[in-house]
């Protein structure tokens, strides 16, 4: 059993850029379907997809390579089960001044640092992502 399912996605992304696959099958949950919904809007990763049933299901996602580099350089899990890391609106900061983005957990969902300073939410700072 994983302790931390989120580290553990987020580690099997870093490697699976690392070594340029193509694609990579991650156990289902409904935060990790949000993350990955959100990395796919940002233009992190190419696609998503669900597939099989009940306890087998898996989140499929097709990496995505611009000009034979990876889309994502690093991902890094900041609020950990030990130790929460908990921002407000005002306090949450830019992710290399800007160029990245941060998954906040908000009472709104999961969303990026930009969206939930737009709406003046703090929350959970899940993963930042380069």
């Amino acid at each position: 059993m994983i302790s931390d399912p989120i580290a553990d996605m987020c580690a099997r992304i870093k490697n699976a850029y690392q070594v340029r696959h193509k694609n990579l099958a991650i156990p289902f949950s409904k935060m990790k379907e949000e993350i990955a919904k959100i990395l796919v809007a940002e233009g992190y990763i190419k696609e998503m997809k669900i597939e099989g049933k009940d306890k087998e299901k898996r989140i499929i996602l097709i990496l995505l390579y611009k000009k034979k580099q990876p889309a994502m350089t690093g991902i890094k899990r900041i609020s950990r089960p030990g130790v929460r890391a908990y921002a407000k609106a005002n306090k949450i900061s830019p992710v290399l001044s800007g160029l990245g983005i941060s998954v906040i957990s908000t009472s709104q969902g999961l969303m990026t640092n930009r969206q939930a300073r737009k709406k003046n939410l703090g929350g959970e700072i899940i993963c930042s992502i380069w």
